[in-house]
């Protein structure tokens, strides 16, 4: 099958839609299928074959965060250009209600359409606004998937119809087979995340961390992700900035080997998630999880059994339950195998296939209307019929 893929943000700054648009990618090359990905990227950034740069993105703010994404008349051509030279059987567009490649796809598109909802925001007012721009392109998609039920209510809500509910893919024995680093081992709670977004919630997690290292001085908090590490620690007493180390950023091979290194996987996310990929990462690297109770992080978790949760910007509630986990290598011992048993099920394995599914129902669909405009227009050739 000849399947395009549009990614809405830029690609040469990681994200979870994007780690999930190349881990999918490359799941289907794997499987023999063709693929092309149209992304926004520099010039200079170094990309995957099956990888077509739209040119480069401007940042935008969008839901919570900053995007960086690519639109106008440049890029509009260039999206049609990639969806002429292409010929796809299947076009998958992520977040087709951006303001980005996957809208200049949805309107150029010809054929099957599948689209991916990934965000969660039930009170997005631009969303509400923008309906009657982007009705038009929306009525084109033949499928339409959300990556949680969070997600679901959000194009529910905003955009009305409906969509399957097809969770985020991580290759579970990625994680699962890494090396621990004995550096990154022994009283380490763990963080990975953008520094200086704050909905990524390490505010949250500096202020509670006085109260932790009050009650365990040997702990260290290790953060992985880009953003000013001066302006993280600031308001850390100085006596315990050094029980902070920051990684910056970490390839794929040590992401995995960093979460299976620490004692204990911290996510303190203050909300705009749809899913939660990194609970679903470190649940595959075997760490055990403490994370906010945000409703799509609770449902990836399975409602605490498979990682424990604490008021979301409770710092006192978050001190608390880490400091008691970290004391208890048997709860971590317990939380570790379950979370391991449950992750299972967001293995590519089960996810692909299911999106797969998708794909080949609305190719399916396309096939049997376009046999049947061939056969009426065949018949439209004799004329009316006569008594």
């Amino acid at each position: 099958m000849r399947i395009g893929i549009v990614c809405p943000y830029s690609w040469d700054v990681p994200g979870g839609v994007q780690f999930h648009i190349r881990d999918l990618a490359e799941y289907f090359v794997r499987l023999g299928h063709e693929v092309s990905v149209l992304a926004p990227a520099d010039d200079e950034t170094p990309l995957p074959p099956y990888v077509v740069s739209a040119g480069r993105a401007v940042p935008v703010p969008y839901n919570g965060s900053v995007a960086r994404l690519n639109f106008g008349f440049l890029s509009a051509a260039r999206v049609r250009r990639w969806l002429h030279e292409g010929a796809f059987d299947v076009i998958h567009i992520h977040e087709p209600a951006s303001p980005s490649l996957g809208l200049l796809a949805c309107w150029a598109a010809q054929g099957p359409i599948v689209a991916t909802f990934h965000t969660s925001n039930p009170r997005s007012r631009a969303m509400v606004a923008a309906y009657s721009i982007l009705q038009a392109a929306l009525e084109k998609i033949s499928a339409r998937i959300a990556v949680s039920e969070y997600a679901r209510r959000t194009l529910v809500e905003h955009l009305g119809g409906d969509a399957v509910v097809i969770p985020n893919g991580v290759d579970v024995d990625f994680f699962a087979r890494a090396e621990p680093e004995p550096a990154w081992q022994g009283d380490t709670i763990g963080f990975v995340g953008r520094i200086d977004e704050p909905r990524k919630g390490l505010p949250v997690l500096m202020r509670a961390l006085p109260k932790i290292l009050a009650a365990r001085p040997q702990t260290r908090l290790l953060v992985a992700g880009r953003g000013d590490e001066k302006e993280a620690v600031e308001d850390l007493p100085a006596a315990l900035r050094s029980r902070v180390e920051f990684l910056g950023m970490v390839s794929d091979e040590d992401k995995a080997r960093f979460l299976r290194s620490v004692d204990l996987y911290v996510a303190p996310n203050t909300g705009g998630e749809s899913f939660g990929i990194i609970l679903v990462e470190a649940m595959s690297a075997g760490a055990p999880v403490l994370a906010s109770d945000l409703d799509a992080f609770a449902q990836v978790l399975d409602r605490g059994a498979a990682g424990e949760l604490f008021p979301n910007e409770d710092t006192d509630a978050l001190a608390e339950a880490a400091t008691a986990l970290l004391a208890d290598p048997e709860r971590r011992a317990k939380l570790s195998e379950r979370g391991s048993a449950h992750v299972r099920r967001f293995d590519w394995s089960t996810v692909g296939a299911d999106i797969m599914s998708v794909y080949e129902t609305v190719t399916a669909g396309a096939a049997a209307v376009a046999a049947d405009e061939r056969t009426t227009g065949l018949w439209s050739r004799f004329g009316p019929a006569r008594d």
